[in-house]
Formats: structure tokens, sequence, C-alpha cells
């Protein structure tokens, strides 16, 4: 079916993989840490609010993921741009 595309075609094609690829790790990596900060904080049993520093355990957990998560974007850049 490719054969049948022109360049053009083929290369706004391959874009918006590439851009669903990349919303589709972002969803993983928000299912990722959701996962785990909620079974790290989470300690009592689900109600109406968030027990004793189950909040703050969590804003905590998902800002810890996200530096990392930056931490390691930059870094891996870094090494592309020395390649």
């Amino acid at each position: 079916m490719s054969a049948n595309l022109s360049e053009a075609d083929q290369k706004e094609l391959n874009s918006f993989l590439d851009a669903e690829q990349a919303k589709a790790r972002v969803q993983s990596s928000v299912h990722a840490f959701t996962e785990r900060c909620w079974d790290q904080c989470m300690t009592g049993s689900i109600g109406a609010r968030f027990g004793r520093g189950e909040e703050a355990c969590l804003s905590n957990c998902v800002e810890r993921f996200l530096d990392t998560s930056l931490f390691i974007v930059k870094k891996l850049e870094s090494q592309r741009d020395l390649v």
C-alpha cells in the first residue's frame, strides 16, 4: 500500500505515526507513575478524602517521577548531540 503513496504522503504518514507513538509513550508513562504512586501512597481504604499524608505523598511521588523523566530525556538528548 505504501508503494502507492507519494514521497510527501509517506513523510506525512510517518510524521503522523511518530506523533501517535509519542502520545502512546506519554500515556504509558502516565499510567505507570499513576499506578506506582497510588500503590506507594494509598495505605488506607478509599474514602471521600485522602488519608493523612496521602495527598502529599501522591504529589511528591508524581513530582519526583516527572523530574526523573525530564532528567532522562535531557541526558538522552545530550548523548544524541554528541554522536
